[in-house]
């Protein structure tokens, strides 16, 4: 894999940017549509300073048009790659264990968008590759030790452990 983000966007899997697609024709067609169905429903009731109906579905309006926005930077702006090689090179969609400060920390370089296509639910810690950490660890195998500067300007010192595909 050569480059790994675009200037502003993130590393994405191909299941990643689909579930993405996906979720934004929905929300620009069926649900956004829902919406607006509720909207006129409680229009209908009358006076609308005291409708919490009305009050609810504009609400949800603004944070579904909010996702849309997001969903479409997303798409437009990220790399779409396949899962990296198992060869226990750190590198974008990598699961990764290391040694922090003697602390053992176990999260996935890439973007919460990756983590949310393969896992659901389940919280896994993310750290981007454009964070301190994940420009220091990116390129990095097994058994590597680094120091690199946080963003308080401490050094922080970190062994991996372990790096496999998410």
């Amino acid at each position: 894999m050569s480059e790994e983000t675009t200037e502003s966007g993130a590393w994405l899997t191909q299941e990643a940017y689909d579930r993405l697609q996906a979720e934004l024709e929905e929300r620009q067609g069926p649900k956004r549509q829902e919406i607006v169905d509720r909207i006129e429903a409680a229009r209908e009731e009358g006076d609308l300073r005291e409708n919490g109906g009305y009050h609810a579905a504009k609400e949800e309006q603004g944070k579904n048009e909010g996702r849309i926005a997001q969903l479409k930077y997303l798409i437009e702006h990220s790399e779409v790659g396949q899962k990296p090689a198992d060869d226990g090179v750190v590198e974008p969609g990598m699961l990764v264990e290391a040694e922090i400060s003697g602390r053992t920390l176990t999260f996935l370089l890439g973007s919460r968008e990756v983590a949310d296509t393969l896992v659901g639910d389940q919280d896994i810690q993310v750290f981007s590759e454009k964070s301190p950490m994940g420009q220091a660890i990116n390129g990095h195998r097994v058994g590597d030790q680094l120091t690199y500067e946080a963003p308080n300007g401490k050094d922080i010192t970190l062994k991996v452990i372990s790096a496999k595909p998410y």
